[in-house]
């Protein structure tokens, strides 16, 4: 299984991207699917999360109503759009997924069997 994040970039403050996770060897519309972030001396941090089989997202404070999480099965390929981009939303961003994580474990990436390389977004002031 592989987990390509790609998408990331320098944007400035307000503005928006999106961030794409592509997988093989795993089809994410029977996994959960998180994305993290490590932003600059700190530690990894949750941002969004999508559990299988469930269409309801879920948020960190922090993002809540700039970010959403959106796939396309067809494409095998799961969605992080950001809008209002601010400056503490500098970070290198993570694709984990698993087909068995339970809820509760999933806001950690760590406990994800697969993930990502990591796409820097850098947003400037």
């Amino acid at each position: 299984v592989q987990l390509q994040a790609s998408g990331g970039g320098l944007v400035q403050a307000g503005g928006s991207l999106r961030l794409s996770c592509a997988a093989s060897g795993l089809t994410f519309s029977s996994a959960t699917v998180g994305w993290f972030r490590r932003a600059p001396g700190k530690e990894l941090e949750f941002v969004a999360r999508r559990k299988r089989y469930d269409s309801n997202p879920y948020y960190a404070d922090s993002v809540k109503g700039r970010f959403t999480i959106s796939w396309d099965n067809a494409k095998n390929t799961v969605y992080l759009e950001m809008n209002g981009l601010k400056l503490e939303d500098t970070a290198v961003y993570y694709c984990a997924a698993d087909s068995r994580i339970i809820s509760s474990s999933s806001f950690k990436m760590s406990n994800y069997n697969y993930k990502g390389q990591g796409t820097q977004v850098t947003v400037s002031s």
